[in-house]
């Protein structure tokens, strides 16, 4: 069996998440869903689990932080293309997140974006050449410029 991610995130708005997360591509498990928590499957191992702020806090004693102030992970998740990873960050900003919160990454063999959820959780969308990352690091600084 592959390794699974769950990343946990917490949320204010358990509804509005859920909708934001769906219209970006996810889909609501039910069986792990009920008014505290939602999962939402981006694919067979990916996972987010939105939590409710008391729900979040029942996992841990730390303070949650506003997340549109302070930034404590990056996600990152990839794209088949660069023309999809620019449709996913289209859908977030069409469902109310915020659209390239960090600059875009274009190195030509290596493509990406983000986006904030509603809550300022920010989420990185990359797509990589496939045959560039065959290569190697070396490659890899060569086609930055760093040797």
């Amino acid at each position: 069996m592959s390794k699974m991610i769950f990343v946990n995130l917490p949320v204010t708005d358990l509804p509005r998440s859920v909708a934001f997360y769906e219209a970006v591509g996810a889909t609501k498990n039910p069986i792990f869903s009920d008014d505290t928590a939602a999962c939402l499957v981006f694919s067979d191992t990916i996972h987010a689990m939105l939590l409710t702020h008391e729900k979040f806090s029942s996992f841990t004693d730390r303070a949650i932080p506003d997340a549109h102030q302070t930034a404590q992970v990056l996600i990152c998740v990839s794209e088949d293309s660069r023309d999809a990873v620019d449709a996913v960050i289209d859908r977030a900003a069409n469902a109310g997140g915020q659209a390239d919160p960090n600059a875009t990454q274009d190195y030509g063999f290596m493509y990406g974006r983000s986006y904030a959820d509603p809550d300022g959780h920010i989420w990185e969308v990359m797509w990589m050449d496939a045959e560039a990352a065959a290569q190697g690091p070396e490659a890899f600084a060569a086609q930055m410029g760093g040797g």
